[in-house]
């Protein structure tokens, strides 16, 4: 892996209840991106339209075959850039949708997508009300020959989603969100992003919603925990760093973290979970 590099940008906005709208600032951002020669661009969850829980979100929904996933395509391949970004997917014939990322390549071609796991049902919200979770198909693929991993917001309190993604090759986690403010919340944003980037040895890319309730504090980690770049304000942002295989080789050498894990243990303590498991 020695010597792949590419430069990854985080564009952090104010997403609106207008597609178009949100488009247009895809695009602006995505040109922005260019010019600093930024091979891959992050966008938030649910990029293409506001996340209203009081609105039926079916209704604002769009199938992967859609407008706005079209529009992607064709920013990707004017801009020459690997464009990341949130929707919200339909479900034919279903009132529900699926809270989805997907990936665009350079070429237009669409890389994949990806259903987040983990719904924020809380006492002031419930997504699941809406969302249907994703059953577990992951995504990765391969930007300039760094191999990239895809997680949203919520997940990122989860560490199981973060070392499969590792134990699959990635080395460039990637995490569309709209973290919700609130006391602490920004402080626990970093942390997580943080410990999950030091603890897989990979590197960390979160890109936020700004406005209302979300803080933005979009961040680049590398794989030792050092923050490389950070969106400090809560305003559209386009924040960009360097993302290199070899230091991902570097730290693991100095940290072989992953090589002293106790599978064998780990592998007992989960029978033991199942078979403690009540109905």
């Amino acid at each position: 892996m020695s010597g792949r590099s590419i430069c990854a940008a985080l564009g952090q906005f104010h997403v609106s209840p207008s597609i178009d709208a949100n488009l247009e600032t895809i695009a602006r951002l995505a040109r922005a991106a260019a010019e600093r020669q930024a091979d891959l661009l992050v966008l938030p969850e649910s990029a293409g339209v506001r996340y209203d829980p009081r609105q039926a979100l079916h209704r604002i929904a769009q199938p992967l075959s859609g407008d706005f996933v079209s529009a992607l395509r064709e920013v990707a391949m004017e801009n020459n850039l690997t464009v990341v970004a949130g929707m919200l997917e339909s479900i034919e014939l279903r009132e529900v949708v699926h809270n989805t990322v997907v990936a665009v390549g350079s070429d237009g071609s669409l890389l994949g997508s990806y259903r987040k796991m983990h719904l924020f049902d809380t006492p002031a919200a419930r997504e699941s009300d809406q969302v249907v979770a994703g059953g577990g198909d992951l995504l990765t693929f391969d930007v300039g020959g760094v191999t990239c991993g895809i997680a949203t917001c919520y997940d990122i309190r989860f560490p199981e989603i973060t070392r499969r993604l590792t134990d699959l090759g990635t080395e460039l986690v990637l995490v569309p969100t709209a973290w919700v403010v609130g006391p602490l919340k920004e402080s626990q944003w970093e942390v997580l992003v943080r410990a999950r980037a030091i603890e897989n040895t990979v590197y960390v890319a979160g890109a936020g919603q700004v406005g209302g309730a979300y803080c933005g504090r979009s961040m680049l980690i590398d794989p030792f925990g050092i923050r490389l770049a950070e969106a400090t304000e809560e305003a559209e942002t386009l924040t960009v760093g360097r993302v290199s295989s070899e230091r991902v080789n570097d730290v693991r050498l100095r940290v072989p973290s992953l090589q002293h894990r106790r599978l064998d243990v780990y592998s007992l303590w989960q029978q033991d979970a199942a078979v403690g498991a009540k109905p």
